[in-house]
């Protein structure tokens, strides 16, 4: 089953955007990003910017997110995949990052979420001004690093936010 990704959240401040892959069944059902309870990426960005991220409603979430100028989206604008794993996608379409990140002034960096992410955004962004960060996933199934190794590396994040 082919699957599509969200629009992205940014405004015209974002200095930081963050990107995933795709989004995995319980965000897809739920239309919200990173809606799986046990994903850590609210407790990760939450510990960037100095906030209890996870004890808020969804909007206020991003809208914390957006105060912060942190940006969200995907470098998979829609592929085939069985389940939620980054490995089980197949024949992916990309999202328009240079588009997107041309409409940012502020944007200093990109943090990709996972290799995955990684992988992709780095070939379609090779070249371009920003610095670009990668990340150990916040998924539950990156399992490899613990939260506090994994909060380590996201808080260098926050230079980006200075």
């Amino acid at each position: 089953m082919r699957k599509a990704g969200f629009p992205p959240v940014v405004s015209p401040d974002t200095r930081l955007l963050l990107l995933g892959s795709l989004p995995g069944e319980a965000s897809l059902a739920a239309g919200r990003y990173y809606a799986h309870p046990r994903n850590q990426f609210w407790q990760l960005v939450g510990a960037v910017i100095g906030r209890d991220l996870v004890a808020l409603d969804y909007e206020l979430r991003l809208q914390a997110l957006l105060n912060a100028g942190i940006g969200l989206w995907d470098t998979v604008q829609s592929a085939h995949r069985e389940g939620s794993l980054d490995s089980a996608i197949r024949e992916e379409s990309h999202n328009s990052l240079h588009d997107l990140c041309a409409q940012l002034p502020a944007l200093r960096a990109i943090g990709f979420n996972g290799a995955k992410s990684a992988r992709i955004g780095s070939k379609l962004l090779a070249g371009s001004p920003y610095m670009l960060v990668s990340l150990p996933s916040s998924s539950p199934a990156y399992a490899a690093m613990n939260l506090a190794g994994k909060q380590a590396r996201w808080m260098e994040l926050g230079q980006f936010l200075k």
